[in-house]
């Protein structure tokens, strides 16, 4: 698995529940799953010719594994920019909802972090294809982006 470090100038911008998220995970893997692992990797080097011992390359990988993510999450903490939250709702900016319509209906997305990003749960990156469209813009006003499918336009209907 390749990891993904941010560079020492790159602000990575959250919102204040996906930093204490990335904190728990932190906190998690510092304090539980890193120690199990020693100990399951200790357990494993005691029994013998660690050569033919799987268990032991097993633990030893996870181990490496463990370690290349809490030095992943505490550069994201370190170069993290809370988003702050915002008075005035008049234009589409990182950290708000907003809701787009189009011909299929109306859709309620968040603008978020590119780590924070989840389709799924309908957060949009400020740098996604959407999310770039989207920034700046007005309610009333119309969007289009570029997507696999083609080119899509929104309207946007409301910005919370």
């Amino acid at each position: 698995m390749t990891k993904i470090i941010p560079k020492k100038e790159d602000k990575i911008y959250l919102t204040s529940g996906g930093l204490q998220n990335i904190q728990k995970e932190l906190s998690n893997i510092k304090n539980e799953k890193r120690p199990r692992t020693v100990e399951r990797l200790a357990l494993a080097r005691s029994q013998g010719d660690l050569s033919e011992n799987n268990e032991y390359a097993a633990a030893k990988e996870e181990l490496a594994f463990i370690d290349g993510r809490i030095e992943e999450l505490e550069e994201i903490i370190n170069n993290s920019c809370v988003i702050k939250e915002r008075s005035s709702n008049d234009c589409v900016c990182l950290g708000c909802k907003v809701t787009i319509k189009s011909d299929k209906g109306e859709i309620d997305y968040s603008i978020v972090g590119e780590w924070e990003a989840d389709p799924i749960q309908r957060k949009v990156s400020h740098q996604s294809p959407l999310g770039k469209a989207l920034i700046s813009k007005k309610v009333g006003e119309e969007v289009e982006f570029d997507a696999p499918a083609g080119k899509i336009v929104y309207k946007i209907i409301k910005i919370q």
